[in-house]
C-alpha cells in the first residue's frame, strides 16, 4: 500500500513539474520568436515606408531632418543599415518585373530575382516566409507592387540557438527533479508510513483481542441453548457473534492483504478450473434467490498466481452480486485471457445505481444506504478485499454501469 502511494505521489510529483517545465519551455521560445518576428517586421516596414531603401540613422538629426535619414528607434542603431541584407522588387500588377535592387545584398542574382517575384505575386499583400527570407509585399502609388525581402537568418539562428538550449535545460532540469523527487520521496511519505503501520498494527491486535470474547460468549451461548433449550434471543446473540466473528476474519484478511510482502503463493494452476468450480458453488445460493447464473468461462487457461486469492476474489463478487441483484434478475460471470493474464467480469442489474458512487464501492466499510441493512448482511470490506488480491496480482479492478441499471465488475489480473 505505501509503496503503491510512493510510486503514484512520484509520478504526479513529476508530471506536475514536467507540465510546469514544458510551458516555461513554450511560453520563452513563444515570446523569443513573436519578439525576432516583431523586429523584422519593424525592418520591412521601415524600408517599405522609405521607398525600397534602408533609412540611414543619425542621432543628431531631427526626424523631419534630411530625406532618408532619422534618429535611432528601438532596436535600431547606427550599424543596422550595414547589418541587414536585403533586396527589393517591383512587379506590375500583371507579376512582370519593372525594377529591383540588389545592392544591399550578394547571395542573390538577378536570374533568381525572377523565381521571387512570382512568390510575392502568388501571395499577395501582407507577410510571408520563404527560404532564409522573410517579406512584405505592398502596393505603391503608381499602382504596382513592391516587395522588400529581408534576410532573417540571424533572426531565425537566435531563435533555433535559444530554442536548443531552452530545451537542453529543460530536459535535465526535469531529469534532476525527477531524481531529487525519487530520492525525497521515501523521506516525505515516512510519517504517512508510520501512520499506516500503526493503523494495521491497531486492527491485527484489536482483531486478536476480540477473538477470545467472542468464542467465550458464542460457547456461553451454546451451553445456555443445551440448559433452557432454543429460545429465540439466544439465536439473535449467536447471529450476532457469528457475524462479529467473520468481521474480526475480514480485517485480519484485510490487515494482511495490504502489507508490502505480503505471503502469497504464486504458482502454476488451471484458473478456469478454479473460477468454475468456485462459481458454480453459488449457483444454488443464487437460484434461492430468483437469479439465474450465466457463466462463460474460457477452459484451459493455465494463471501463474495465488489459487487461494483467486477463488476468493471469485467468491466476493458472486457474493456482492447475489446480495444486491435485482429481483428475479439474471447474473453473468465471464473469464477471459486478456494479455499476458486474465480478465474477470461479473455483471447483474441493479436499483437506482449511481454512477458518481461506482469508485466508493472499493472503499472500506461503504455501503450504499439502501443496502445497509440487516437483510443483505456483510461489512463493506469485501471489495475492499477484492481490490487488494487483484492490486497484489498486478492488476486492477473498477466498476461501472454502461446504461445507468446493470453494474460490471471488471478484475483484470497481470
Amino acid at each position: 500500500m505505501i509503496q503503491t502511494l510512493r510510486k503514484r505521489f512520484i509520478k504526479i510529483s513529476i508530471l506536475t513539474v514536467a507540465c510546469v517545465m514544458v510551458l516555461l519551455f513554450a511560453a520563452v521560445n513563444t515570446v523569443n520568436f513573436i519578439s525576432e518576428n516583431a523586429k523584422l517586421n519593424n525592418t520591412l516596414n521601415m524600408i517599405s515606408d522609405n521607398g525600397g531603401e534602408m533609412p540611414l540613422f543619425k542621432p543628431d538629426m531631427p526626424e523631419n531632418g534630411a530625406q532618408n535619414r532619422r534618429k535611432p528607434d528601438g532596436d535600431f542603431n547606427e550599424e543596422t543599415p550595414f547589418s541587414t541584407r536585403f533586396f527589393v522588387l517591383y512587379y506590375d500588377e500583371n507579376g512582370e518585373k519593372t525594377d529591383e535592387n540588389l545592392s544591399q545584398i550578394a547571395a542573390v542574382t538577378d536570374e533568381e530575382t525572377e523565381t521571387y517575384v512570382k512568390l510575392a505575386f502568388s501571395h499577395g499583400e501582407g507577410y510571408g516566409f520563404t527560404e532564409n527570407y522573410k517579406y512584405q509585399v505592398t502596393k505603391t502609388d503608381d499602382g504596382n507592387y513592391m516587395a522588400v525581402f529581408v534576410n532573417d537568418s540571424r533572426e531565425m539562428n537566435t531563435a533555433l540557438t535559444l530554442l536548443l538550449i531552452s530545451l537542453g535545460a529543460t530536459v535535465f532540469c526535469i531529469a534532476l527533479i525527477s531524481l531529487m523527487i525519487v530520492l525525497f520521496s521515501k523521506k516525505a511519505m515516512e510519517p504517512v508510513a508510520e501512520s499506516y503501520a500503526k493503523q494495521k498494527q491497531f486492527i491485527t491486535d484489536a482483531s486478536h483481542e476480540l477473538k477470545t470474547p467472542i468464542t467465550v460468549i458464542n460457547t456461553s451461548l451454546s451451553v445456555l441453548e443445551m440448559e433452557v433449550g432454543k429460545q429465540k434471543w439466544i439465536d439473535k446473540a449467536k447471529a450476532q457473534c457469528d457475524k462479529l466473528k467473520e468481521l474480526v476474519n475480514s480485517l485480519v484478511t484485510l490487515s494482511k492483504m495490504d502489507e508490502e510482502n505480503i505471503s502469497l503463493q504464486f504458482l502454476d494452476f488451471h484458473i478456469s478450473d478454479a473460477v468454475t468450480e468456485t462459481v458454480l458453488s453459488f449457483k444454488d445460493f443464487a437460484e434461492s434467490q430468483g437469479h439465474v447464473l450465466q457463466m462463460d468461462i474460457t477452459p484451459d487457461i493455465t494463471y501463474h498466481g495465488d489459487e487461494y486469492a483467486v477463488r476468493q476474489l471469485c467468491s466476493i463478487l458472486m457474493d456482492n452480486a447475489i446480495k444486491y441483484a435485482a429481483a428475479d434478475t439474471p447474473i453473468h460471470f465471464t473469464m477471459q485471457r486478456y494479455k499476458k493474464g486474465v480478465k474477470i467480469m461479473c455483471e447483474n442489474a441493479g436499483e437506482h445505481i449511481d454512477v458518481k458512487e461506482l469508485d466508493k464501492l472499493f472503499e472500506r466499510f461503504y455501503r450504499t444506504d439502501k443496502s445497509r441493512n440487516s437483510q443483505t448482511g456483510g461489512f463493506g470490506i469485501g471489495l475492499s478485499i477484492a481490490r487488494s488480491i487483484c492490486e497484489a496480482h498486478g492488476g486492477s479492478i473498477h466498476a461501472e454501469s454502461p446504461d445507468g441499471k446493470n453494474i460490471v465488475f471488471t478484475a483484470k489480473l497481470k
